[in-house]
């Protein structure tokens, strides 16, 4: 297979000079040779503006090999990308991901056979667009480049590289087909807002593999946003054995749902020190359907208002992001063999009848106990529409209780457990509460309220 080695092209290597253009003329070299593999060297950083990948590359990071983002916004200037963000210049799509795609670091579109592999690092520096560092948050500046961009790419390999320090979603794929990630690590700053670790959009048959994700916003999450539905829903997704810590959600569909979302595989996977586990957060017409996720351990916790969750194990909601449309529905999902130590419950929550239905949780078992500083006894809710149609930001009292229900069809309860541990705050209920259940099937549920004295182990509002 032809090689192509950046140093021959021009590149320095030596982390100051813009090595972009040597980089981009490899891979323009090796795409009209017919193909083949682009090495960046081990021992050396090659910091670089935005480069595009292309048919039939391979991008080969050796190991002790830095590939680092630029921090001057001049070197991300791309016309593909401004061209697309001005056809999206539409005020339905202000509250979504489109709201920034001026600016990326690694990209492709419409192409096929290309590879990032080797044991390198890619680096996103996003701490050159940190404007204000705040406690439990950073506040970023107005623009910053998703770290790897890649539109309508099929057949798409990531493989043993390490990702770090994304400045935005860090690897953004939309309208990708035919996708392994296998054994990547992604190191994000736990502070750092918007910094996902993968995300999917519009994209079919993926495998997530052995993977360790850790990061300031959401590891992994599918979605179907407004500007890529052209490429189809994203369907035939399998993620299996990673690792994952998030600030705030682990395993999450939505918000953005504008197409159908269906057959997705969830499983064995451990998730640790996160605001929210798994999370189907419908927002928009599009729906959630025929959703497996078995065989997860999880810790999540409280943290800061500034950071979506309430520390829910499992949180599924449909509530409209904004007043342009309603959802879709949510349909079809399984939970099983799950075991959770959470300083909240399970919430299921419609904003209105019929958009929740065939919902299945089958030994499932949720410790619930008190360990952080944060406030509790709180229902997050966000995104969703508030008064008058605006953004609600507001996070509601609500008292907590080890599955809570609100607004669904069937919902299934089979060889479930909840327990109760350590100092109980006042605001531990129910291990059982449910309203406007058209149908609820409770099968061998063990658990009593936090305070059995007080209340009962299953209440109905």
């Amino acid at each position: 297979m032809p090689v192509f080695n950046v140093f021959e092209f021009g590149a320095a290597g030596n982390g100051e000079q813009n090595d972009a253009p040597a980089i981009q003329s490899a891979i323009n070299t090796c795409h009209a040779a017919g193909g083949g593999v682009v090495i960046l060297p081990a021992g050396k950083v090659f910091k670089s503006g935005w480069i595009e990948l292309k048919s039939n590359v391979e991008l080969f990071l050796e190991r002790g090999a830095i590939l680092l983002a630029s921090d001057r916004y001049a070197d991300f200037e791309n016309p593909y990308l401004r061209e697309l963000n001005q056809s999206l210049d539409d005020e339905r799509y202000i509250m979504t991901s489109e709201r920034n795609l001026k600016m990326a670091f690694i990209t492709a579109h419409d192409a096929e056979n290309i590879s990032i592999t080797g044991g390198g690092t890619i680096d996103g520096n996003g701490r050159a667009y940190i404007a204000e560092d705040l406690p439990h948050i950073y506040r970023m500046k107005p623009d910053r480049p998703w770290t790897l961009f890649l539109i309508g790419v099929k057949n798409l390999s990531l493989k043993d590289i390490a990702i770090r320090d994304g400045a935005l979603w860090t690897v953004r794929l939309s309208g990708c087909s035919d996708v392994i990630i296998n054994a990547i690590r992604i190191y994000n700053d736990m502070k750092l807002p918007n910094s996902d670790g993968i995300d999917l959009d519009c994209c079919q048959n993926v495998r997530i593999s052995d993977c360790f994700l850790a990061g300031g916003d959401d590891t992994i999450c599918v979605k179907s946003t407004p500007g890529f539905t052209r490429y189809g829903t994203s369907e035939n997704i399998t993620v299996s054995g990673c690792t994952l810590v998030s600030t705030s959600s682990a395993l999450v569909i939505g918000a953005e749902v504008r197409s159908t979302i269906r057959d997705l595989v969830f499983e064995s996977c451990v998730i640790r020190s996160s605001h929210r586990g798994l999370s189907l957060n419908l927002t928009m017409g599009g729906s959630i359907e025929n959703v497996i996720f078995s065989n997860i351990v999880m810790e999540t916790r409280l943290f800061h208002d500034d950071w979506w969750g309430r520390g829910e194990p499992i949180y599924i909601k449909a509530t409209p992001w904004t007043e342009f449309e309603d959802t879709g529905v949510i349909r079809n999902i399984r939970f099983s063999n799950i075991i959770a130590h959470s300083e909240n419950g399970v919430l299921i929550y419609g904003w209105k009848p019929g958009l929740i239905d065939n919902i299945q949780f089958e030994n499932v078992h949720i410790e619930i106990s008190k360990w952080t500083k944060w406030p509790g006894g709180q229902l997050d809710l966000r995104p969703s529409r508030g008064p008058n149609n605006g953004y609600d930001h507001s996070i509601r009292h609500h008292p907590t209780s080890g599955f809570q229900f609100h607004n669904a069809g069937t919902v299934i309860l089979r060889n479930c457990q909840v327990t109760w541990s350590g100092d109980l705050p006042d605001y531990f209920r129910h291990a059982l509460q449910y309203h406007h259940i058209d149908q609820l099937v409770v099968d061998n549920f063990v658990g009593e309220a936090a305070f059995p004295e007080r209340y009962p182990a299953i209440a109905e509002d």
